[in-house]
């Protein structure tokens, strides 16, 4: 296994945990996409190496989601 396997398997698993409802086939399509654009072809064409940043990007997001605060409106 190359190292940008096992780091991408292990960021995957990050993804899940940090967003237990998606499923895998969800994330592996959704990093597909945002690796390669809206195509059928990109779930079998992109490269470990092209989704490893997604996979990065997106764990942000979810991380960053999870640091916001949240506040009720008393308005």
């Amino acid at each position: 296994m190359t190292t940008s396997r096992a780091e991408l398997l292990q960021v995957i698993a990050e993804i899940s945990t940090a967003n237990p409802d998606l499923r895998l086939g969800q994330i592996i399509t959704n990093l597909a996409l945002k690796a390669r654009g809206p195509n059928v072809e990109a779930i079998w064409d992109c490269e470990d190496d092209e989704f490893l940043p997604v996979a990065r990007r997106l764990l942000d997001q979810f991380r960053n989601r999870l640091e916001e605060p949240i506040t009720a409106d008393n308005d």
